[in-house]
């Protein structure tokens, strides 16, 4: 894996460049970071999906996929995720790597500037997006926000957030509210993507055999009308380090369903004030993040009483969330010992074969993120929006050297913020 190369191209848009032969398919994604609100959340998470229905020069789906196939069936998809309480809003392209291509048919500079299309120069009618384009792409987006009920276990935790963060940016589903997505209209949403285009910062993630200068060249052609105003230098997550209240909250709401789903929110504490992310993702695998954790060793396999239980970092909010399954007569005893394999590790109940598999697990997954471009696309994102500069063999080399008296530590200064539980209809608290 060749080195990875940061460097500002046009105003406040930066290019992450990794240059490697290791695969056949290259990668371009651009991200539009934007502040995650309420009011705008659905706007946002509405724009990729239309920007890609078409352009001035492919004007619709058909069109535009056809320019996708001659360029040896490339691809490019929606993006859109919250990281912290920021929204990135974007694209993601693949497309077959120049060098695996016959000398003279490399296709980088026609899908940038395909990309630099679909972002800047819309299928329009009088100045605005193409009214039946908004409305069919309202309905989608609607659906799926409405679809999240379907799968309980990611519903549960995100209730959990939204209720736990109450009054924090952080409760926004990245999608958006039924609401505000229910109110989207084809006015509203021009002047939202053109006031968006001039004050997100850009972040662009290339993996392939180009060079940076190459990648510099075609991105600020394909760019090259992108509007820059004034950027929104307020935009970043504001981190709690501490429970919300001196006692933790408890949330209880019915659906018909025949598990229970059991939820709980912590926050990592002063940790945070100088966080050693390594020593942080590692306790994350020793509690609930690996098939060798204590949540799953222990709670789940040992004393059956989840169904599955695992945790789950946020690391740009400074958040640890636990999600399981569980009968409804197993809510206290799954609830007081998710708690007590905690306290297990703040008061160094680990024995040396628990933190070798922990380190093995993480060391592990850290290496498999170099062989998907996807991975290595979301590892970079994160460390810009984290502000840390390492990289991933510096991470690994990180994560050896913890010690289980820096786990505890993290571990100790752990909060209990909220807890919720999703119950059957007819069953009582």
């Amino acid at each position: 894996m060749g080195a990875v190369t940061r460097r500002e191209i046009l105003p406040y848009v930066f290019l992450t460049h990794l240059e490697t032969q290791k695969f056949k398919t290259g990668t371009v994604q651009i991200n539009l970071l934007t502040q995650l609100t309420r009011e705008t959340a659905a706007k946002n998470a509405i724009l990729p999906r239309i920007l890609l229905r078409g352009t001035a020069r492919y004007p619709d789906l058909r069109a535009l996929r056809q320019a996708m196939d001659d360029l040896y069936g490339a691809n490019i998809e929606p993006t859109i995720r919250k990281k912290g309480e920021i929204q990135c809003v974007g694209f993601c392209a693949s497309f077959v790597d120049d060098a695996c291509l016959p000398e003279g048919e490399g296709i980088l500079a026609q899908i940038t500037a395909l990309l630099g299309e679909i972002l800047l120069d819309p299928s329009t009618q009088n100045g605005q997006f193409q009214a039946d384009y908004v409305d069919q792409e309202r309905e989608n987006l609607l659906d799926e926000i409405r679809g999240r009920i379907n799968n309980k276990g990611s519903y549960a935790v995100s209730r959990l957030v939204e209720l736990m963060c109450d009054g924090e940016d952080f409760s926004t589903f990245r999608l958006g509210t039924e609401q505000e997505a229910a109110d989207i209209d084809t006015e509203t949403l021009t002047t939202h993507y053109k006031s968006l285009l001039s004050a997100a910062p850009v972040e662009i993630f290339y993996c392939g055999s180009a060079t940076v200068d190459q990648l510099e060249q075609v991105l600020t052609a394909a760019l090259k009308t992108l509007p820059r105003g004034e950027p929104d230098y307020a935009m970043g997550t504001q981190i709690r380090l501490n429970a919300l209240e001196a006692t933790p909250r408890y949330f209880t709401e019915e659906l018909d369903v025949t598990q229970g789903k059991l939820s709980l929110g912590f926050r990592l504490g002063d940790c945070l004030d100088n966080p050693n992310w390594a020593a942080i993702s590692l306790f994350h695998y020793l509690y609930g993040g690996s098939v060798n954790s204590k949540l799953f060793l222990n709670v789940r396999e040992r004393l059956s009483l989840c169904y599955y239980a695992s945790s789950i970092l946020e690391k740009a909010k400074g958040l640890l969330l636990v999600a399981s399954g569980v009968a409804f007569d197993k809510y206290e005893e799954a609830k007081s010992e998710i708690l007590a394999q905690l306290r297990a590790i703040a008061e160094g109940e680990i024995t040396d074969e628990e933190l070798l598999w922990a380190k093995k697990a993480l060391m592990t997954d850290l290496e498999l993120t170099r062989d998907e471009p996807r991975q290595l696309e979301e590892f970079y994102l994160q460390q810009t929006i984290l502000e840390v500069d390492y990289d991933l063999d510096d991470l690994i080399a990180m994560v050896e050297q913890v010690d289980v008296k820096e786990v505890m530590k993290i571990a100790q200064g752990v909060e209990l913020d909220a807890v919720y539980f999703l119950k059957g209809e007819e069953e009582v608290s």
